[in-house]
């Protein structure tokens, strides 16, 4: 029986592979670029109309670079019985979100998603393992 417990966020996806007793302990990174948007100019003119900064195209890139990194994940994943998604922010629920939408065998077999902080990597693998009763 495979299981996997994924703690994920923007940056990586540690992810701990249980096969019938053996384990394998796997870092994904996202390759997401950070952005931060500096402001828009003013026209030289007193009063004049200001520039605005256009989010959507940032967001819309960062739409894609998410994508493209849950892809990343779902192919390193395989065939899988069990997973569990663990993370300290929405990213787990927006990796969820798109495995019921466009991997629905793999959605499927989610047992488990939960909120957790930065943790090393001992501390995750305790979790996973308490988790799936190892």
């Amino acid at each position: 029986m495979k299981q996997v417990g994924i703690w994920m966020d923007k940056e990586k996806a540690h992810c701990l592979f249980l096969n019938n007793g053996k384990e394998v302990w796997k870092t994904i990174l996202s390759e997401m670029e950070f952005f931060n948007p500096k402001g828009g100019s003013r026209s030289k003119t007193r009063w004049g109309p200001q520039d605005v900064v256009q989010d959507s195209k940032y967001l819309e890139r960062e739409k894609h670079q998410l994508k493209n990194y849950f892809n990343k994940l779902v192919n390193a994943l395989g065939d899988v019985d069990e997973l569990i998604l663990m993370g300290p922010a929405e990213t787990a629920e927006k990796f969820l979100k798109e495995l019921n939408e466009n991997h629905h065998l793999i959605g499927n077999k989610v047992k488990k998603i939960e909120k957790a902080d930065s943790m090393t990597e001992n501390q995750v693998k305790a979790k996973i393992r308490e988790t799936f009763g190892h």
